[in-house]
């Protein structure tokens, strides 16, 4: 005897992917008019916010691959919105810094996605986005083992 299949309108991945592009697809709009990528903002937001950093940890904090993130951090050098330096104690490691130019582009733009992120949440309601963004965090707290079965 076969499972049933959930509608796709109650699968939580593909319900996810859809709410992930009602909010991007207006950013990217956004972001095209300045030639940034979501992911090379995403990059440049973790670095206003966290400092200087390495890449791994990069990588981490804006939910990007490290491959992904080496063409990334490319763009961006050769747009001078970051600058890159190899570590004095080990050569080994690099660590990557927001530029000025990097910081005034968050800047330029941060009150015309700001005004869009308040649109969704006057429109979904206060009370409905701060539960959202609660739920959200408690996803990406969750243990990511499934369970055993029993």
């Amino acid at each position: 005897m076969s499972k049933p299949l959930l509608s796709t309108s109650r699968s939580l991945p593909i319900a996810l992917l859809r709410a992930r592009e009602k909010v991007m697809g207006p950013i990217r709009n956004l972001l095209a008019d300045v030639d940034v990528t979501e992911q090379q903002w995403r990059v440049l937001r973790v670095l206003e916010e966290g400092g200087p950093m390495e890449p791994t940890r990069i990588a981490e904090q804006s939910c990007l691959l490290l491959p992904s993130l080496t063409r990334i951090l490319q763009k961006l050098d050769e747009k001078k919105l970051i600058q890159r330096k190899t570590d004095k104690t080990d050569r080994r490691r690099q660590i990557v810094r927001i530029t000025p130019r990097g910081s005034r582009l968050i800047e330029e733009n941060l009150d015309k996605n700001l005004a869009f992120l308040e649109e969704v949440r006057t429109r979904l309601g206060p009370e409905r986005f701060d539960t959202l963004l609660d739920l959200l965090t408690a996803l990406n707290q969750l243990d990511q083992e499934p369970p055993e079965a029993g």
